[in-house]
């Protein structure tokens, strides 16, 4: 397929996720592109990051473009807030047809608004619950969430 260095990753958010996840991938290989809104967020990248740093709102078509989106593999929505990623991620796949797209979402209800599109949802809460369930061995139905 695609080598690393051919491979275009966009990152709408650099706090602690998106800060980790683009230094990791750059250090990797991966062509990593980041867009925050606020500058002092780029401050969480590692020393070692290579890639681009763009501020401004992820939400903003000009934006996005200025930041490779035509060209990017895989996008990644790494925001605080729901309703943001979730904007972000239906851009990316239905604008601009971005063939990975993945977002953090707290609001597991909030999934159905991205069924039957090419949008991964992770849920940190259930994530979570399931490395507590892992280490503990003690089963917690999901409807605790």
């Amino acid at each position: 397929m695609f080598g690393r260095k051919n491979r275009s990753i966009l990152i709408a958010g650099c706090g602690r996720l998106g800060g980790s996840i683009a230094g990791a991938l750059s250090e990797q290989g991966y062509k990593v592109t980041v867009i925050d809104n606020d500058e002092e967020s780029f401050r969480k990248l590692p020393p070692a990051f290579s890639g681009f740093q763009i501020v401004g709102d992820a939400t903003d078509l000009d934006v996005l473009v200025k930041a490779g989106i035509k060209d990017t593999d895989i996008l990644m929505a790494t925001a605080n807030r729901d309703n943001v990623n979730l904007m972000i991620a239906q851009i990316g796949s239905v604008i601009y047809e971005v063939k990975q797209v993945y977002l953090r979402l707290y609001d597991m209800e909030k999934q159905k608004l991205v069924e039957g599109l090419n949008i991964h949802p992770i849920f940190p809460a259930k994530l979570s619950i399931e490395e507590f369930e892992r280490l503990s061995a003690i089963d917690i139905k999901e409807d605790v969430l």
